[in-house]
């Protein structure tokens, strides 16, 4: 199977906007597309990016893509890569380009002085965690929580 891993580029927001709304089915939760496409652009596409993101294609249409941010850890004290999302199509599981994934991410964090990157899974994601685990990757278990600072309680 023949892909690409290479950066996001503006022509791909409206792909890249399916494929978060598949992302979010997969991991059972809700996603709204509204305005994402800008949202994304004004994150992705501006002097000092808020976001990073890559994409795989794969006979000129996007089957997945990754995202991140650069952050910083009080308990460490050093920069870090965080891993916001990583997502395959189906079909394109299973093919060693997680993997592959994760060595262009430990590029970008070296290279970028981090000291480590950091991610999360859904517990249920089995087939994730395993690959996670077998690549190395250690685990902490928490329970993620966020409010919604729009919403009125």
């Amino acid at each position: 199977m023949e892909y690409l891993i290479r950066a996001c580029n503006n022509k791909d927001l409206a792909r890249l906007v399916e494929l978060c709304s598949n992302h979010a089915a997969f991991e059972q939760a809700e996603y709204d597309p509204t305005d994402k496409e800008v949202l994304l652009e004004k994150a992705l596409f501006t002097d000092n990016p808020k976001l990073f993101c890559f994409v795989v294609e794969s006979n000129k249409q996007l089957q997945g893509y990754f995202s991140y941010t650069f952050d910083y850890s009080t308990w460490d004290a050093h920069t870090f890569l965080y891993l916001d999302c990583l997502y395959l199509e189906p079909a394109f599981r299973g093919k060693k380009i997680g993997e592959v994934i994760f060595e262009k991410l430990k590029e970008i964090a070296s290279i970028n002085g981090c000291e480590s990157i950091q991610w999360q899974t859904p517990t249920f994601n089995k087939r994730a965690i395993q690959f996670y685990n077998r690549m190395g990757g250690k685990s902490k278990d928490k329970v993620r929580f966020f409010f919604d600072v729009n919403q009125v309680v």
